[in-house]
């Protein structure tokens, strides 16, 4: 709370948090970028083919780890393309999602992230799972 600009949140300067943050930059090596590239890369090509597999009126945003999916045809560059996109399909999307054991964020506006603790087969699961749920939709 001094200095001139006020930062405020759940864990913010809290001891154990910073803690875990500075263990875990130590863990930041080019490798696990390398990685999170590849599996982001997995996840997205398997999404796109899922996609084109159960002709969905979908497409896939992804910026290295973090993606997400918009039920409209994309791509979508801006926040005016992305509020035509159709939030009920992807709810249902994401109901199947969620019976299915896949914890995707609840809104096509927000990012799915990859992690180091995610592995080749989580994606390929994933991606069944989606492939799955699209086709149940259409």
């Amino acid at each position: 709370p001094l200095g001139p600009v006020y930062q405020a949140g759940t864990l913010s300067g809290n001891p154990v948090a910073v803690a875990a943050a500075l263990a875990t930059m130590d863990l930041l090596d080019e490798r696990l970028y390398q990685r999170l590239e590849r599996l982001g890369d997995q996840l997205e090509r398997g999404l796109v083919q899922a996609i084109a597999t159960t002709s969905a009126d979908a497409c896939v945003q992804r910026l290295g780890s973090m993606l997400t999916l918009f039920f409209t045809r994309g791509p979508v560059c801006n926040w005016e393309e992305a509020k035509q996109c159709d939030t009920k399909r992807f709810a249902k999307w994401h109901a199947g999602m969620l019976l299915r054991g896949e914890y995707w964020p609840p809104a096509q506006y927000e990012a799915a992230f990859i992690s180091g603790a995610h592995s080749e087969e989580d994606i390929t699961r994933t991606v069944n799972h989606a492939r799955a749920v699209l086709a149940d939709m259409s």
